[in-house]
Formats: C-alpha cells, sequence, structure tokens
C-alpha cells in the first residue's frame, strides 16, 4: 500500500472542490490513454510498466557489478547528463549522510559517487581529474547514442586518463557503458572494447528512466537497496494506474490542483523541501516536469527552494511578490536521527523556549508557520507527506511524479515524452564550434554576436 499522503486544504481560499472534481472525467481519459498507449507519445511509455518488468536476474546482475565496483574503487563516476544521472543523484544524495563526501570509504562502506558529462566546465574537469589521480575509481557512461556533446567530452577525457592510469585491460573492467540495446557510437565503442553493457530500453526516455540500469546500477553502487525502490515504485504504480478518483488516486488529485492553479492565473509551482538531502529530488522533478510539459508556449514552470534556508533569500519573493506562483512541499513525518535542543543558564540568545524540543519539532513548526503565512500572503499550497525518507518512499515518490506528469501534459494537451526545444541551443553551439555542416550557420551566429 502507498505511503504518499496529499493534502490540498492548501488551496481552499483559491480553487474549490467543485473546480478539482471536475477534471476527474478527463483523467479517467488519459489514464486510460496511457495504459492502452493510444495517446501522445505513445512509443515511449515502457516506463509505466517498468516496475513489474524489471527480472531478478537484472537486478541480481546490477548487484553484482556493484560489489565488484565497490570492491575496487573509492570514487565511483558516473557519465551523463538530464534524466541520465539527476535520477540517480536524487535518490543518492536522499539517501546518503548528508556529508557523505568526508567520509572515508571504511565509515561510508561504498564508493563515493561523482558526476561528470552533466557540464562542460573545464575547471570542475581539471579538478576532477586530480581527484582521480589519487584514487581508484571505475567509471560508467550514460547515453543511448553515445554522441551528447557534454557526456561525449567528458568520457574521452576520462577514459583517456582511466587507460593512462590503470592500462587498457584494466581500464576496461573499470568501465560499464548503459546504452542502446543496437545502435550508436557508444554501443560500438562498447563491443569493440568489451566494455561490460547494460541496456537504455528504447521505449523509455531519459527523464523517465530512472527505475532502469540508469539509475538502478549507480544507486546500487553507492550501496542502497534497489529492490526497496523498485517495490515502492510497483506499489504506486497499482494504486495510480487503477485509482478513478482524486479521493482515491493521488496523482489524480496533485495533477488538478496544479493544473487548476494553472488555469487561475499561477504559471510557476514552487518545490519545497525541508531537508537538505531532498534538494536532488527538487532537481530531478524540475527537469522531468519542465522537459516534459514546457511546450507551444504552455505548460507550469517548475522551480525550487530548500527551506529554512531560502526563506532567508526567495522567502521574501515568495511572501510579497507577483503573485503568479503555488507551492508544492514534500513533507517528511520523521527523520532518521534525534537531536534535543540544549538549555544554557543566561539564555543569551533568548532561545530556552525551545530548549528540550528536539530539532525536527522545530522544524515541522518552522514548516507549519511558512505554510500559513504563504497562504494569507495569496500563495496556494499542496502538500505531499511521506512517514520518512528510504528506498520503498522514493520508489514510490519516483512513480508518483512520473506518472502525473504524463497525466499533466496529456491535461495540457502536449507531448510529454518528446523534447524538441533541447535541439536549439545544440544547433548553435555546433555552428560556433565549426562542425562541418553547419559552415552556413557559423557566420551568420558570429555576425549576430558582434
Amino acid at each position: 500500500m502507498a505511503d504518499l499522503r496529499i493534502d490540498t486544504r492548501g488551496l481552499k481560499n483559491f480553487i474549490n472542490q467543485e473546480t478539482l472534481d471536475s477534471f476527474t472525467e478527463e483523467l479517467v481519459k488519459h489514464q486510460h490513454a496511457l495504459l492502452d498507449k493510444t495517446g501522445k507519445g505513445n512509443d515511449f511509455l515502457g516506463w509505466i510498466t517498468l516496475p513489474d518488468e524489471i527480472s531478478d536476474e537484472m537486478l541480481t546482475s546490477i548487484e553484482n557489478d556493484a560489489r565488484f565496483i565497490a570492491r575496487s574503487a573509492d570514487i565511483y563516476v558516473v557519465i551523463g547528463i538530464g534524466g541520465s544521472y539527476l535520477g540517480a543523484r536524487a535518490v543518492i544524495e536522499a539517501l546518503q549522510n548528508n556529508f557523505a563526501s568526508l567520509l572515508s570509504n571504511d565509515h561510508r562502506g561504498k564508493p563515493f559517487v561523482v558526476y561528470a558529462g552533466n557540464n562542460i566546465s573545464e575547471d570542475y574537469m581539471a579538478d576532477l581529474l586530480r581527484i582521480l589521480d589519487q584514487r581508484d575509481y571505475a567509471l560508467t557512461v550514460i547515453s543511448k547514442s553515445g554522441t551528447t556533446t557534454e557526456p561525449a567530452i567528458a568520457f574521452r577525457i576520462i577514459r583517456r586518463h582511466l587507460e593512462e592510469k590503470y592500462g587498457k585491460e584494466e581500464a576496461r573492467k573499470r568501465i560499464i557503458a548503459i546504452t542502446d540495446q543496437s545502435r550508436g557510437a557508444l554501443k560500438r565503442l562498447a563491443m569493440e572494447e568489451g566494455y561490460k553493457t547494460y541496456v537504455v530500453p528504447d521505449d523509455v526516455g531519459g527523464r523517465y528512466s530512472v527505475l532502469t540500469p540508469v539509475g538502478l546500477l549507480p544507486i546500487a553502487v553507492a550501496g542502497f537497496d534497489i529492490r526497496k525502490l523498485i517495490d515502492g515504485a510497483r506499489e504506486m504504480k497499482q494504486l495510480v494506474t487503477t485509482a478513478k478518483t482524486l479521493q482515491e488516486n493521488p496523482a489524480f488529485h496533485y495533477v488538478a490542483a496544479r493544473n487548476a492553479l494553472y488555469r487561475a492565473g499561477k504559471p510557476v509551482e514552487v518545490m519545497v523541501n525541508y531537508q537538505p538531502s531532498l534538494n536532488y529530488i527538487t532537481e530531478w522533478w524540475k527537469q522531468l516536469f519542465g522537459e516534459s510539459e514546457g511546450k507551444q508556449n504552455r505548460g507550469i514552470f517548475p522551480a525550487g527552494v530548500s527551506f529554512t534556508t531560502d526563506l532567508h533569500s526567495m522567502g521574501q519573493y515568495v511572501q510579497e511578490g507577483l503573485r503568479i506562483l503555488f507551492e508544492t512541499v514534500i513533507s517528511v513525518d520523521q527523520p532518521h536521527k534525534n537531536i534535543t535542543v540544549p538549555r544554557e543558564e543566561d539564555d543569551a540568545d533568548g532561545l530556552n523556549f525551545v530548549a528540550g524540543k528536539r530539532l525536527y519539532q522545530v522544524n515541522k513548526e518552522a514548516e507549519s508557520g511558512t505554510l500559513l503565512a504563504h497562504i494569507d500572503g495569496g500563495v496556494p499550497n499542496i502538500i505531499l507527506s511521506v512517514p520518512q525518507i528510504n528506498e520503498n518512499i522514493l520508489g514510490q515518490l519516483i512513480y508518483f511524479f512520473e506518472f502525473s506528469c504524463a497525466l499533466s501534459g496529456y491535461v495540457l494537451d502536449v507531448n510529454p515524452f518528446d523534447q524538441p526545444g533541447v535541439e536549439a541551443y545544440k544547433k548553435n553551439m555546433f555552428a560556433l564550434l565549426g562542425k562541418p555542416g553547419f559552415e552556413k550557420q557559423t557566420e551568420e551566429l558570429r555576425e549576430r554576436l558582434k
């Protein structure tokens, strides 16, 4: 049974229940379109059945490779961009020690996961190579084509470093490629070099791929239970693909709420967390919804904040800026640790009124106080509550957001599984770099930049 709870009482001053309920018939239709594969982008719906279809053999293979990497590496480099790394990073950072980078392998228990190919910063790459000079490492490169600029450049550089450090034969054992089943530059190279490979299914797009080896291998290397993650996703799938009402189906409820607010003049959704470990859940959610919905001059703009930190920066804008936004809060019922505020005899800071209280309690009251203040300031709130953060709950959240995103895209009447706008910057970048075949564009762009 899924543990996620959705609370839309924070909408009552803005959207009535009748408006929310009016979405039900449309959402049932879109639910059927997804399950029957009759809607837009229906050739990219393989993610829907992933939790039920991933085999024990596949999970065992991933776990075995993770153990090999853990034995041979202090650092594990994940090379990918967008959905090829964000899902894994979201889960890993949600579950690991907040200061995992400062722990030794003995205390951490598993390799420390770092990321490359998600930017083209020369300083970032130089700093990474300096660390890799000093530590044993292995890498996974994730790309369907093998030609996406950022990860392809990173792989070219780090692969050369790996071969020079260990020799070609040992380097081959330390590289795993996650790529297309039969075609593409990375697939050809993997076959030529004899790299271990996993497949990105043809019918699963990058931002929906966290429950494939794309996400599961890095998560397993980091030491977390991928079977519990899959179990959580399976539980949520059972719920959101069958329930037919807003009261029973949290995906219906969430999609109705956010689209009702969008139609009422709230085009910006701010994802809020009160746990720094959830920052990359927000980053993954931003990519999932931004790349899926932002088309044809429509779509809800996904933004994110981490409270209470950002209450001292963005909090002012949320409270009193343009009334174009609403908040979705991921609320965690219980932390894993227990720390109590101590009492001071002189009470110089005036905080003895919280002495004896857990930090968790202080944080929860800050959350409640902020919720009320923002509602009073004209900002509707949706609350997504979970009991705690663990693999099962994260699996539920992942599938909940994926299914909600697909439904919401259909409500907006866009294809939530393509990303045609991503190509615009690439064409300009290729032209400016002098890629063969772009000579005419090169001249035009350089003239514009004068």
